[in-house]
């Protein structure tokens, strides 16, 4: 992971265009060849960014990051103020805490749970940046990506995100939809994952645990 934190101006060239003027930002460019550009008050969330595959194009005082699809990131650069790489190494993904990972048994074992004529692909499907819950087939045949939390929040919903961008490159699972399982789910998350086609399922895990019982509540 590389580390850069610069007085830049930032553009962003592609179906949209966006404009970042002046101002001193971190630049953060990782193995899988994303780069993300932050500032000081946004939490967790860039100011913009390129996912990968993309590929970087380093000149005097001008970056540019071009996607495969021929959108460019322009990042203009007054001063560098800091500039360090770090190996990471691989990393081995969140662990859940006992009652996700029992959730996550459950439901492995009746994904007709989630909706009539689902089936299971497999637990934990390895992908880039680490392991979906759960891939699953729904009743006409479509691949589906089941991310499973205790708690539902924006976090868990980004990394859902990320999954279906990546699985949905793999011509052999495309198209591929998602569901956010949780026994709760706040309602900013819920807004997020519904803007993104993202179906959201509410889990009494004490009525999961006595399957029979089938009491999801659907939204």
């Amino acid at each position: 992971m590389r580390l850069v934190i610069a007085k830049c101006s930032v553009d962003y060239i592609g179906r949209l265009t966006a404009h970042l003027p002046p101002a001193t930002r971190l630049l953060l460019m990782k193995a899988d060849g994303s780069i993300s550009i932050h500032a000081d008050d946004r939490a967790y969330k860039p100011l913009n960014w390129m996912s990968p595959p993309c590929r970087l194009e380093e000149s005097e005082g001008l970056w540019k990051v071009v996607n495969k699809a021929g959108e460019e990131l322009r990042i203009t650069i007054e001063e560098i103020l800091h500039d360090s790489s770090h190996e990471l190494g691989v990393d081995p993904g969140l662990v859940k805490d006992g009652v996700e990972a029992h959730l996550q048994e459950l439901l492995a074992a009746a994904p007709q749970t989630l909706g009539q004529g689902f089936t299971l692909i497999r637990r934990e499907y390895m992908t880039a940046i680490g392991p979906v819950d759960l891939l699953c087939k729904d009743g006409e045949g479509a691949t589906v990506a089941v991310e499973i939390k205790r708690r539902g929040e924006i976090d868990g919903v980004e990394q859902l995100t990320r999954y279906l961008e990546l699985l949905g490159r793999d011509p052999l699972l495309a198209p591929v939809s998602g569901i956010f399982a949780a026994q709760e789910i706040k309602p900013q998350a819920r807004v997020l994952a519904e803007d993104r086609g993202i179906r959201c399922v509410v889990l009494d895990y004490n009525a999961l645990r006595g399957i029979e019982r089938d009491e999801l509540t659907l939204f």
